[in-house]
């Protein structure tokens, strides 16, 4: 049978770390690229677009689709960054917890 006490003690003090860890993260800046690394932008922890760097040479009015593709993929290369970071760090705050055989982060 579980200690619910402890089980709750533990749930707060997970809560915590977790929040403690997500303003630690939103701090944090991230770099995607795309097309060889001639689009750049930089998120940070929240998924705001701080800068975007755009090579020159990509800069053609009559190819603005590949451009936007290169923009989205840098974008999402910063984010999925991002998400792995997350989970990386919010996956070390429940190791060694014995929630009674919940797996976290859900």
């Amino acid at each position: 049978m579980m200690n619910i006490q402890g089980l709750m003690k533990q749930a707060q003090q997970m809560q915590k770390k977790l929040q403690e860890e997500q303003e630690k993260l939103a701090q944090e800046e991230v770099e995607g690229t795309s097309g060889g690394g001639m689009v750049k932008t930089t998120l940070n922890g929240k998924y705001t677009m701080l800068k975007l760097q755009i090579d020159r040479s990509l800069v053609n009015a009559d190819e603005t689709d590949i451009l936007e593709d290169l923009v989205m993929a840098a974008y999402n290369d910063a984010k999925n960054k991002i998400d792995a970071k997350m989970n990386s760090h919010l996956g070390s705050i429940t190791d060694g917890l014995n929630l009674g055989g919940l797996k976290l982060p859900f």
